[in-house]
């Protein structure tokens, strides 16, 4: 029992090394020019290491921003209000804004993004449905992730012109706007 906790420990402290070196690395450099060798050698862990653990780099990101981004929207989902869970992900993407400036300048945005559409999707999962198809549930949930997604995104490379308020008040808008127009349609075809 207590070497297989030992084991499990060297495998988290090789992990935590790995993300740190990469990360460090990732502040002077695109994902795309960084090599496995550089990070293992940044991170004082074997190349054998890194492959017992990832495949690729982005594998590393993947494990250290899941956790973070995905306890970020279980708050949200346990413990905050539904008239405030908009203004709750305002706060997310504003704590999270230096990554997510990181990530698109150094090029692992897609690592970001696809963390965060998996996260939206148990967080529109989470809301009342009104009465619409599952299909168009669906559907309604992919382009309001994507559109949510690409305001934020936006919104912060911008320099965070527009209040937040402005903001969590444009995505209100395009949820309830879209939701009713399938609803009145769903209510028309039945």
């Amino acid at each position: 029992m207590a070497a297989t906790q030992h084991a499990q420990a060297i495998k988290q402290d090789s992990q935590d090394y790995l993300a740190t070196a990469l990360l460090q690395l990732l502040a002077t450099k695109d994902l795309s020019d960084l090599t496995v060798t550089a990070v293992v050698r940044r991170a004082g862990v074997s190349r054998m290491a890194f492959y017992r653990n990832f495949t690729t780099l982005a594998d590393v990101l993947t494990a250290h921003f899941t956790p973070i981004i995905t306890a970020r929207f279980d708050d949200v989902l346990a413990h905050v209000p539904q008239a405030q869970k908009l203004a709750a992900l305002g706060d997310f993407f504003t704590d999270l804004a230096p990554t997510l400036k990181l990530a698109v300048t150094r090029g692992f945005e897609p690592v970001f993004q696809q963390i965060f559409t998996q996260n939206m999707i148990r967080f529109y999962a989470s809301i009342s449905w009104p009465a619409i198809t599952p299909v168009q549930q669906k559907y309604w949930t992919t382009f309001m992730t994507a559109g949510v997604y690409q305001i934020w995104r936006d919104w912060l490379l911008a320099g965070q012109v527009e209040s937040l308020t402005t903001i969590h008040e444009l995505i209100a808008d395009f949820q309830t706007g879209t939701l009713q127009a399938l609803t009145a349609r769903h209510a028309t075809d039945v």
